[in-house]
């Protein structure tokens, strides 16, 4: 059982994706921006990895920005981004060493595959 901290500033997709992930036996940890985030990973809560939406509302790339600092704090954070719009090279120019991706809208079988594959690396 991994522990995911899931970060998504659309509260129905963040619980949509919660649930799934618990379905499957990971426990989650929730967070709606940056800030939040922040809080919960400077914490001394274990978290195994980080599942985040790349465009949060108050930063056009949070998600990138995050997943750095969050990595900062924690250096064997996995990370698993996601994202309903076109990457660009400048947007995967900005993503952590070893990190996934999932494109929006994904579906329960897809989101379980980037996770197991995630947890897997």
């Amino acid at each position: 059982m991994a522990i995911i901290l899931v970060v998504e500033d659309d509260a129905l997709i963040r619980m949509v994706a919660e649930m799934m992930i618990q379905d499957w036996g990971h426990e989650t940890l929730s967070a709606s921006d940056e800030d939040e985030a922040l809080t919960i990973l400077r914490s001394s809560q274990r978290i195994d990895a980080l599942f985040t939406d790349i465009y949060l509302k108050a930063s056009v790339l949070g998600g990138c920005n995050l997943a750095s600092q969050a990595i900062a704090l924690r250096p064997q954070l996995r990370v698993l981004y996601t994202t309903g719009n076109s990457l660009t090279e400048k947007m995967t120019a900005l993503f952590v060493a070893g990190a996934h991706c999932l494109g929006k809208p994904y579906t329960q079988q897809q989101l379980q595959d980037s996770v197991a594959e995630m947890l897997a690396t």
